[in-house]
């Protein structure tokens, strides 16, 4: 039996020398956002006067871990959190099941009109929120909507342009001798959509899901114009209400305890599910 040899690919050195500047800029902007986080972390567990003293990784009276029970009870993140979790998971269910099979029936038949709601899409996802903001107030006062079920809607609307061209892609890749051979096994055609071929973009369907959930998760401006009750506030609106509070209470190290705990879903998402997005955003399906 003869040993396979490993061969190492040469390093060329000419292309990983243009591409040095690159490197050093990410580098440095890696550095700099993990010095940060570590620094917010270190302010989470100390005093409001180590804080202003400048003095907060020196942990001179102990880890003060009281800051994240104070910020989770008194301050209402808990409220504020349960929300955010709430919207962004209603929301992304719901724009799955509107886009998955939109996207499906628009990338397998050519109806008439196909062509102008593709276009339709793409002109609503070039329009800026803001721009819309004033109508739908309007309507949403004179129809009495407010609340949850107002900044769920809106969140599910706003998002169904982008996740249908978004899973449109994928679709389109996907051979049709999947459909072909679950129609000679007489599947008809939801079942063939639900059980074969959605499980078949599962990596865009993660990652797109994911993307749609920080996108509601860290939305702001919208749930501060429509959520006015404090029963309804998100984690967004929230943390400013905190920092509003700040001349009061003067508990900065509560804020920073309050924005670590916001910070905490997104950073896991990333930690965890990093490989699937990569995936989703590179990887197809199976070319017919």
């Amino acid at each position: 039996m003869f040993k396979k040899r490993k061969y190492r690919e040469k390093i060329n050195w000419r292309k990983e020398l243009s591409l040095l500047p690159g490197y050093i800029i990410v580098t440095v902007w890696v550095l700099f956002t993990a010095v940060m986080l570590f620094w917010i972390f270190a302010a989470s567990l100390s005093t409001s006067k180590e804080i202003f003293s400048g003095k907060v990784l020196e942990f001179a009276t102990g880890f003060h871990w009281e800051n994240y029970v104070t910020a989770w009870k008194t301050q209402n993140v808990s409220v504020f959190f349960a929300n955010s979790l709430l919207y962004s998971l209603v929301s992304c269910a719901g724009v799955l099941v509107i886009s998955a099979p939109a996207a499906y029936v628009l990338s397998r038949w050519g109806f008439v009109g196909s062509k102008a709601i593709r276009i339709g899409l793409v002109i609503a996802m070039s329009v800026p929120t803001i721009m819309i903001i004033m109508p739908l107030y309007s309507l949403a006062v004179r129809w009495d909507l407010r609340g949850r079920v107002l900044l769920i809607l809106l969140y599910i609307m706003l998002r169904v342009p982008y996740t249908t061209i978004y899973l449109l892609d994928f679709f389109s890749t996907l051979s049709t001798t999947y459909e072909e051979a679950a129609a000679l096994d007489g599947c008809p055609p939801a079942k063939t959509f639900w059980a074969i071929m959605l499980p078949l973009v599962q990596p865009a369907v993660v990652t797109v899901t994911i993307f749609n959930f920080l996108s509601v998760w860290n939305e702001f401006f919208m749930a501060l114009i429509f959520t006015p009750e404090g029963s309804a506030t998100p984690v967004g609106v929230g943390l400013l209400q905190i920092v509003n509070a700040m001349k009061y209470t003067g508990n900065y190290g509560g804020l920073f305890a309050a924005v670590i705990i916001v910070f905490l879903p997104t950073f896991l998402l990333y930690l965890f599910l990093s490989e699937k997005i990569i995936a989703g955003v590179t990887g197809g399906g199976v070319k017919g």
